[in-house]
């Protein structure tokens, strides 16, 4: 499995940010009044990167054998994950004005770039810690 190391780390960084672009954008038309970022289809497109994004991931794990609980920056990554993915299903379908909407989203995107930074540091501090260093 090793041999193939760099290519599952490339899917799973383009799958990082398909699944990203996808939910900015989705967002966005959100927030334009548009109805087609609940479309069936772009709801079965975000399902298919999410679940490509997360085997790549579980690939990637069990070939440098870092895991959750024990690599303490893959355990902050997987807790963040789960923070996100409950603010974007509160942005989109459970928020009651826009402004909650909003809130979520923009907390969403915030908790992304946090887990990005996290993923390039391998740090759980993600990019205070490379401020700091």
């Amino acid at each position: 499995m090793i041999e193939f190391y760099s290519e599952i780390r490339l899917v799973h960084i383009w799958a990082v940010l398909a699944s990203g672009g996808l939910f900015l954008l989705r967002g966005l038309a959100l927030f334009a009044g548009t109805r087609w970022y609940m479309a069936a289809l772009v709801r079965y497109l975000s399902y298919t990167i999410d679940t490509i994004l997360l085997t790549a991931a579980l690939i990637l794990m069990t070939i440098v054998q870092q895991y959750p609980v024990f690599d303490d920056w893959l355990t902050v990554k997987v807790l963040l994950l789960v923070v996100y993915i409950l603010l974007g299903y509160y942005a989109f379908w459970k928020a009651r004005s826009r402004m909650m909407q909003v809130g979520a989203w923009l907390a969403a995107l915030l908790v992304y770039a946090f887990i990005f930074s996290i993923a390039r540091a391998h740090h759980p501090l993600g990019v205070f810690y490379t401020l700091a260093g």
